[in-house]
């Protein structure tokens, strides 16, 4: 008779306790680092079409682009572990009140989501919600992991966006932002790929003393 022995999950010493990683928190993980790729691919082939290939067919085609870099951002969103729950709670509601933005737009424009956001920049102050949302992404991954790409990115982003809305840039350079935005984006999302999956859970007896902070209040 042949006795199968399970290993003991390793135990990590937090700083109010002793915690466990689940194979729950590997999985979510796993699905934030993969809304992210999801998200970087999609921005990125849509950045290549409007810098290489900007003709009306190509301009239409981002609309679907859009909505998958969206909704896997939005996945990234709900995974995501981010130890203020205000402020993760903050993000999400930026990405919803962008994603409302955007389907409006697409619905009620003639023009396709691309070009209605380029020739009115004041749409960004609906539709531009969505990339605060990924700016924070971007400063928390450069926060807590020090990443060149991402320290770039939070700084990139709001350049080319509110440059773009007081119409300071000339294309040339808003090219140029965003094909570092895009580029930086893939290579953020790849990284990720070989990151140690406890390094993106983090220290869960924060989470567990913030809970039982927020219970005693309630």
């Amino acid at each position: 008779m042949t006795t199968q022995t399970l290993s003991a999950p390793e135990v990590y010493q937090g700083q109010f306790g002793e915690f466990t990683i689940t194979q729950s928190d590997r999985t979510g993980v796993i699905i934030y680092r993969a809304g992210l790729m999801v998200a970087a691919l999609s921005f990125a082939i849509a950045s290549a079409l409007v810098v290489f290939n900007n003709q009306p067919a190509t301009l239409a085609a981002i609309t679907p682009l859009y909505a998958c870099f969206t909704l896997a951002l939005g996945v990234s969103l709900i995974t995501i572990h981010i130890y203020m729950l205000t402020l993760h709670r903050l993000l999400q509601a930026f990405w919803a009140i962008g994603s409302i933005a955007a389907v409006g737009l697409a619905f009620y424009s003639s023009e396709p989501l691309a070009v209605t956001v380029y020739n009115h920049p004041l749409t960004l102050f609906g539709i531009g919600f969505t990339f605060v949302a990924l700016t924070g992404i971007y400063f928390k991954e450069a926060f807590c992991f020090n990443r060149l790409e991402t320290k770039v990115l939070t700084f990139t982003v709001p350049l080319l966006l509110l440059g773009h809305l007081v119409g300071i840039l000339p294309i040339p350079a808003e090219q140029v932002l965003l094909g570092i935005w895009a580029t930086l984006f893939l290579v953020f999302a790849l990284r990720k790929t070989v990151q140690a999956i406890p390094a993106d859970i983090g220290d869960k007896s924060v989470f567990t003393y913030l809970k039982q902070q927020r219970s005693n209040k309630g």
